[in-house]
């Protein structure tokens, strides 16, 4: 017994220690240790934030991403390396069953290096299409820093916050940046994404901007030698699966470098020194990639009879209901932010809504913020809807799928049932039926009328008409 309680004790420390919501084993692939100091600051910032960082190689004997057909990690992070392969522990197949067993990753690129046969196939099989040759350089002779080593190649691009392109997407990536903040993107290359909805751009490049290869190009560029120009490029781009694992692509490894993180920079076209946003913005992609934002929980879901009077009213969930109740559905959400689990607020033009379906949706409702039931770490959404007169198997589905949150899809079950011979309405209730009614009373009171006076009436006398006949 104690020894079982030692364990759970030990079980719920490691819950709390656990900064994210899938766990805080984090594996670093780099080519060299040595590495590590270049992204210091970056790898600090996780470590502070509880992340339990092992570095490996790409072909380590020891690195293994599954024991006994568990994670062996909850997140990789892959830095750019010179070997072309990753060897037999990280190939593209095993990448997937890491994403499929609900493992993030993080994949970070050089336009110098190209990327690794293993990462280019994953990526391909997301839809993420990279350059040819796996190497590409982003340019643009507009939107450029003019204080760094390479200001003549124009490869340092400066680009503002990142915003979200519609109004019921939240802003996870440049909350806190200020007017003069820029994000530095420093030689870096792009990618293009296909038309999945599981993938989304998080920071585009400028209509300015281009992306080819400078080892190929040896005289005036020319439009074949262009992989992709303008927001055809995507710098930064996330995917979430349909279990909500994610992958986050950044097209330049150098802006998670210590040199770039809160550096001063000069765009091109004159100005005074802004400061770089690249460290808020390196913690909060990361914090998406490793599910320490965006995540949403439902805590409880409940559906009851809606009418008064009825004793049925104080069960909840129940198995069956009849055609034509009246019901109230509340589900209780909840979003984790850090550390913590907060009340989940759907984004403005947005909304949250209950289907109640056979095959096909028979009602497609808003859920409507219920304060009575709400707190600060829990949102209750309620909806009050009549059952369609339809008896059959029917079920509650709430399947809320939004860019940059977890995905949530549940779905309950119940029986609706036709009415009993005793719970019909009775005629006289439906006015409808009155004229009918008023028909029947008449042909009773008509008949009993004609009863009374055949029964009450005198018969002829039989003298009288004797007399007639012997005249």
């Amino acid at each position: 017994m104690r020894l079982s309680l030692s364990f759970a004790a030990a079980l719920f420390a490691a819950a709390v220690s656990a900064v994210s919501t899938t766990g805080n084993r984090l594996l670093v692939i780099l080519d060299d240790d040595g590495d590590k100091h270049v992204y210091s600051k970056f790898l600090g910032d996780l470590k502070s934030r509880g992340f339990d960082l092992s570095f490996k190689t790409p072909k380590s004997d020891s690195l293994s991403l599954f024991h006994l057909g568990e994670r062996s990690y909850d997140h990789i992070i892959f830095f750019p390396t010179k070997t072309k392969g990753l060897g037999p522990n990280l190939t593209p197949n095993l990448l997937v069953d890491f994403l499929n067993a609900q493992g993030n990753i993080l994949v970070t690129l050089h336009s110098n290096v190209a990327a690794p046969t293993s990462l280019a196939a994953l990526l391909a099989e997301l839809d993420i299409q990279l350059p040819a040759d796996r190497a590409g350089l982003v340019v643009d002779h507009f939107h450029h820093a003019a204080d760094n080593s390479s200001a003549s190649a124009h490869d340092v691009l400066l680009l503002p916050p990142p915003k979200p392109v519609r109004s019921d997407v939240k802003d996870f990536f440049s909350a806190g940046a200020g007017p003069d903040d820029v994000l530095a993107f420093p030689r870096g290359m792009g990618a293009t994404l296909g038309a999945s909805a599981l993938l989304n751009p998080i920071v585009r490049a400028p209509a300015t901007a281009y992306s080819y290869n400078p080892k190929e190009q040896v005289g005036a560029l020319t439009a074949d030698d262009v992989f992709a120009a303008g927001t055809q490029l995507s710098l930064v781009s996330a995917f979430q699966a349909r279990n909500s694992a994610r992958l986050a692509l950044v097209g330049a490894a150098e802006m998670l470098q210590d040199a770039w993180f809160d550096a001063e920079v000069t765009a091109a076209a004159g100005g005074s020194k802004k400061k770089t946003l690249n460290r808020e913005f390196a913690k909060r992609l990361s914090g998406w990639t490793f599910q320490e934002l965006g995540v949403l929980r439902t805590n409880w879901i409940e559906h009851r009879l809606d009418e008064p009077g009825d004793a049925r009213s104080n069960e909840t969930n129940p198995n069956i209901y009849r055609i034509k109740n009246n019901v109230q559905y509340t589900i209780s959400l909840s979003e984790y932010a850090w550390d913590s689990w907060t009340a989940f607020a759907v984004p403005d033009n947005d909304d949250l809504q209950l289907e109640f379906t056979m095959l096909s949706p028979f009602h497609r409702l808003p859920l409507s913020w219920d304060t009575s039931r709400s707190s600060e770490a829990a949102s209750a959404y309620t909806a009050h809807f009549r059952l369609p007169d339809q008896h059959g198997i029917f079920n509650f589905r709430v399947n809320y799928k939004r860019p940059f949150l977890s995905n949530i899809d549940e779905k309950n079950t119940v029986s609706v049932r036709h009415m009993a011979h005793n719970e019909w309405p009775r005629s006289f209730v439906i006015s409808g039926a009155w004229p009918w009614i008023a028909g029947v009373a008449v042909t009773v009171a008509g008949w009993l009328a004609f009863c009374a006076v055949w029964m009450y009436s005198a018969p002829a006398k039989q003298g009288v008409r004797g007399d007639k006949k012997t005249r």
